[in-house]
């Protein structure tokens, strides 16, 4: 009768979770937690309520010369080894460094046009928050400390938030960074897989020597935590040989060792730290510039901290990525989602001990309690976030749609009167605007000057900014490369000069760009011979010598 009963027993649990097993599913997938929430109000805070909007995004013109060089490389079933898009340097031997990227760039534009790239970004900009609360979580902090501290993160992350292939490290920076503390926490063979990692981010973006510098601090870190008394020698030797591996992987791409050497050479390039923008120190002005401040100042503290208590690995980090966003605006976004997961987890301790000597009816307590309730769903995710994107990427939802570029920043609407009078021009123009006329009038148009200033080296870019400034010499630059047509911001010193020239006549001014062309027959000859070029570019082999 006992045994009867037991089995009856066994049967009826059985089946009690077979009646909960779907509830539970329901549950796990299709109930939105917290953590949905927080997901979605991230792009509706910024994305709905800044300025520009989703336009924001296509703030930067590279993104057009990275959708047509990926629509060249699906086109033409190769890799691009020469110059594609200049009059100035035409078949010199360039490095598409992020083929990659620009390759599913192209696809998604082919798929969806500007939009999907916009919406490309938002996802990723959300990405980049979610890893860095998710970090924080998993130090330890609660959901009052982790939450404003993401919005801290992202709110410095959107000083450089455009749809460019630095997303893709913008995301894998903070991802490898969590992946290597879990890993010293408790040592897994999954810390290998860092160098298929490698082998892929090396192929996407110019970014992938952060990883290489991250597992170098960390061996460091842990080596003078052994030399402090931790004695894990064996760890330090593990991360030191993980990042020669890394390293070693990285030369799997189109430009082999070569590569490297570009990186290296582009990096300590002064002439590009001076000339491009995000490679300038940061101005402390504006919203994300005050997220920014708060985030170093914290991290910084932090650091100290963990010094004293003779962690250092942390610290290297944090004190690395501060020191390079204090020298580069563009590395602050890279700051942020390294330092703050650490800077959340020593505010914890702080909240513990601030909480440990108050009462159990006391504010502290209440918001500890209120936080370990929320905790379960706050490190879950149901299938909302993906079915809202979904919805966005089929147009159910209504979000901004875009056809060109923003008008408020580049030249859409002077491009469009005058596309025929484009053609086959010899222009010069700022770099950005040349970044757009490779999106609009590419092959027919080729520049003088664009974004890739790695490519065009340090005298071009001088006699790029001695036109644009109206500097001496201006004049001689526009005659050494027999420019016929000029377009340029009305606030540039250039345009003044060419409104008293009596060699330049002006065509079109419409507030946002003011558009010259040279008098006389100079046009045809320039057109000649750049059709000339263009013959000899297609003639020389698309190949590194």
């Amino acid at each position: 009768m006992q045994a009867t009963e037991a089995i009856a027993a066994r049967g009826a649990t059985a089946r009690e979770r077979l009646d909960v097993a779907p509830r539970a599913w329901w549950r796990r997938w299709l109930q939105p937690s917290l953590f949905d929430i927080f997901l979605i109000a991230v792009p509706f805070w910024f994305f709905s309520l800044a300025d520009g909007g989703l336009g924001l995004l296509l703030a930067d013109g590279d993104t057009g010369w990275h959708i047509r060089t990926g629509e060249w490389i699906l086109e033409q079933g190769s890799f691009v080894y020469r110059d594609l898009f200049s009059f100035t340097k035409p078949g010199e031997p360039w490095f598409a460094w992020e083929w990659l990227s620009d390759v599913l760039f192209a696809w998604l534009h082919q798929a969806g046009g500007l939009q999907a790239l916009a919406v490309f970004g938002m996802v990723a900009g959300v990405a980049f928050c979610g890893l860095v609360f998710r970090h924080m979580l998993w130090q330890g902090a609660n959901l009052w400390i982790a939450l404003p501290l993401a919005f801290v993160s992202f709110g410095s992350a959107t000083m450089h938030l455009l749809a460019r292939p630095h997303l893709f490290t913008m995301v894998l920076l903070p991802a490898a960074a969590w992946w290597i503390e879990a890993d010293r926490r408790r040592p897994s063979r999954s810390i290998w897989l860092l160098v298929a990692l490698a082998v892929l981010w090396a192929n996407l973006h110019g970014g992938w020597p952060a990883l290489i510098v991250m597992l170098g601090l960390t061996a460091a870190g842990v080596a003078a935590e052994e030399a402090a008394g931790a004695r894990r020698w064996r760890l330090a030797a593990r991360y030191a040989a993980l990042g020669g591996l890394c390293l070693a992987a990285a030369l799997i791409n189109p430009y082999g060792w070569k590569l490297h050497a570009h990186i290296f050479g582009y990096l300590q390039a002064d002439h590009i730290r001076n000339l491009v923008g995000e490679f300038r120190a940061p101005s402390f002005r504006g919203e994300p510039m005050l997220h920014y401040e708060l985030a170093l100042l914290a991290a910084v503290a932090a650091s100290g901290v963990m010094i004293a208590r003779r962690q250092f690995v942390a610290p290297l980090w944090i004190l690395f990525w501060a020191h390079a966003s204090l020298q580069s605006a563009r590395h602050i976004p890279l700051f942020a989602g390294v330092a703050l997961p650490f800077v959340a987890a020593e505010l914890q301790r702080v909240w513990d001990a601030w909480s440990s000597r108050a009462g159990r009816r006391s504010a502290p307590a209440l918001l500890s309690g209120l936080a370990e309730e929320a905790a379960p769903q706050l490190r879950r995710m149901s299938a909302l976030p993906a079915v809202l994107l979904a919805l966005v990427v089929l147009r159910v939802l209504p979000v901004a749609h875009f056809t060109d570029f923003p008008e408020a920043r580049f030249p859409t609407a002077m491009v469009a009167r005058h596309a025929s009078l484009l053609a086959g021009a010899r222009i010069y123009t700022q770099d950005q605007w040349a970044d757009y006329l490779i999106y609009r009038e590419w092959p027919k148009l080729r520049v003088f000057f664009d974004g890739r200033s790695d490519f065009y080296g340090e005298e071009i870019a001088r006699e790029y900014l001695r036109a644009m400034d109206g500097s001496p010499g201006w004049d001689r630059v526009l005659e050494k490369y027999r420019f016929d047509t000029v377009l340029v911001p009305p606030r540039a010193s250039l345009a003044s000069l060419l409104k008293i020239s009596a060699g330049w006549q002006m065509v079109d001014d419409d507030g946002q760009a003011v558009l010259f062309r040279r008098r006389g027959p100079v046009s045809q000859q320039a057109s000649a011979r750049l059709a000339g070029n263009c013959a000899n570019c297609a003639a020389r082999p698309n190949e590194i010598r």
